[in-house]
């Protein structure tokens, strides 16, 4: 679905992503995992066009993406959340997710008549807070969310473009142990109509989930493997995971 060949990114003297050659097969959970500073998160921008490869190509569903603009990957069907919550924290849930649905649906609010009759956009409004268990807080302004249900909420807004690849930056950086197990669950539900890369510190996030890990240090990928075989990789546990997880 995703194939990354030779991208590259340098700031200043700085290689940041270093000819990094990475694939995600379709209906895969791929886990992206590294130390701080390893380059994932500037890899993520780079394949969601919001930085630009000095080098290398990608291909999304059989199309050279590499100079594509990040709406039009997004219309594509690639879509991502981010470290930092990015959600309208002023609107409610119900109209978070009904401004997404009508950005991907390319239709308008209607100025002559009361928005609530909008009723398809705020039916697929209502479904998408059903799959990620917000139904119970449409009303609820996003800003006074708990921290796990903004990430759920930024999670739905990306299910909102109904989109074949969802990059998830950190999912459960924040949280505590319930809503971490919250999370999981919700990606474990995703994954049966989407296919996800997951940049995740959260290692026992990462070994239940994952299909495959790609190792990421000092900008280059270092390793590419089923979990199982990620855990027992010598240079892996030298660089990232420790010898704990060797067990």
């Amino acid at each position: 679905m995703l194939s990354l060949k030779n991208l590259s990114k340098r700031f200043g003297g700085v290689v940041a992503v270093d000819r990094v050659d990475l694939d995600v097969a379709a209906g895969e959970v791929h886990a992206l995992i590294g130390p701080n500073g390893a380059g994932k998160t500037t890899l993520i921008h780079q394949i969601s066009g919001s930085i630009a490869s000095d080098s290398g190509e990608m291909h999304f569903c059989d199309r050279n993406i590499t100079q594509m603009r990040p709406h039009d990957r997004v219309r594509a069907g690639l879509a991502r959340s981010y470290q930092i919550t990015s959600i309208f924290r002023r609107f409610t849930v119900l109209d978070n997710l009904a401004l997404a649905v009508q950005a991907r649906s390319g239709t308008s609010f209607s100025f002559w008549k009361p928005v609530a009759r909008e009723n398809a956009l705020f039916d697929e409004a209502r479904s998408i807070a059903a799959q990620v268990g917000l139904s119970e807080k449409l009303d609820a302004t996003a800003a006074t969310l708990a921290h796990g249900e903004q990430r759920s909420l930024e999670v739905a807004l990306a299910l909102a473009t109904r989109p074949k690849l969802v990059l998830l930056d950190e999912p459960m950086a924040g949280m505590g142990p319930e809503e971490s197990k919250r999370m999981i669950e919700l990606i474990k539900r995703i994954r049966a109509q989407v296919a996800v890369l997951l940049v995740e510190h959260d290692m026992d996030a990462v070994f239940r989930l994952a299909d495959r890990i790609s190792v990421m240090v000092n900008g280059r990928l270092i390793a590419t493997d089923r979990p199982e075989k990620i855990k027992m990789n010598a240079e892996v546990r030298k660089a990232y995971l420790g010898d704990e997880l060797a067990a």
